[in-house]
């Protein structure tokens, strides 16, 4: 369904000139209903792989190689046709759910507007369209979200609504850029819940970016390891997990936080009491 083959990302500084080599090669294939982890640190160019596939680079960047979505290579697509299969084929996902909605907007009228002017939607059918998509992302109260502005709701609430709005065009790909993030660890696990229900749903792709192994073994089929613009290893979470074949790995692998550390201190376990009422203990 995807295919990345020997993707190379060059960007040129433009006052000295000097190019620097971003991604340094990178091959991967993503089947149909699969889901990809890209796991690493900062600066390690899993969001800039993203944008490659967008066709979003920065300015002065030269990208190589092959893209290719369901047989059609995004590089050497016309900026017509990337804008119909981002509209259609493609969604994205951002950490940052306020960088994606218009402040001034209700969320209702950011969703209406964009399945109208996207997908040539009748405003009375996606208006209906709207308040399916929050039922579907677990929002009961949608009157009241669809009125709201995006200062009123929550970040947990907001992406669930960055989420109803990649669903409103059923894509292909489904591209989550460090989704969350900024949420906290109840939240977290409620919107990955909600994201691997929809792709499951849906029969989408999906590449899921993270710093954190753990959280992309629990929504992925397979990782990819990255470090300095390379992808180092490619496997199963358990692949990676028990096997893991590069130093970089293991250590990511070493610094996951853990609530027990194996040769640590463990729980105190609590025994029932059964004595009877009023039995003295011996």
């Amino acid at each position: 369904m995807l295919e990345l083959t020997d993707l190379v990302l060059t960007v040129t500084d433009p006052e000295t000139g000097r190019e620097t080599e971003i991604l340094h090669g990178n091959s991967f294939a993503l089947a149909q209903g699969e889901s990809l982890g890209l796991v690493g640190e900062s600066g390690s160019g899993k969001s800039m792989t993203l944008k490659c596939i967008l066709g979003i680079e920065p300015a002065g960047a030269r990208v190589e190689g092959q893209i290719s979505l369901g047989g059609t290579d995004l590089l050497s697509s016309s900026g017509e046709e990337l804008r119909r299969i981002r509209a259609n084929d493609l969604a994205l996902i951002a950490q940052n759910p306020h960088g994606v909605l218009n402040p001034v907007l209700p969320v209702g009228k950011f969703l209406v507007e964009g399945m109208s002017d996207a997908r040539s939607m009748p405003r009375a059918e996606a208006q209906e369209r709207a308040a399916q998509l929050l039922r579907e992302v677990g929002i009961t109260d949608t009157d009241r979200v669809l009125r709201s502005y995006p200062h009123e709701l929550s970040g947990g609430m907001l992406q669930r609504v960055v989420i109803a709005g990649a669903m409103s065009g059923q894509p292909k790909l489904l591209l989550a850029d460090e989704p969350t993030t900024a949420l906290d660890v109840t939240t977290q696990a409620e919107v990955v819940a909600i994201l691997d229900e929809k792709r499951r749903e849906h029969g989408m792709s999906m590449i899921f970016v993270t710093h954190d192994l753990d959280l992309a073994a629990a929504v992925c089929d397979r990782l990819a390891v990255m470090r300095d613009g390379e992808i180092l290893e490619i496997g199963t979470p358990e692949e990676i997990r028990d096997n893991p074949k590069t130093e970089y790995t293991r250590a990511l692998m070493a610094a996951r936080p853990m609530l027990y550390p194996e040769d640590g201190p463990q729980p105190e376990t609590t025994q029932t009491d059964t004595r009877a009422p009023g039995e003295a203990r011996s």
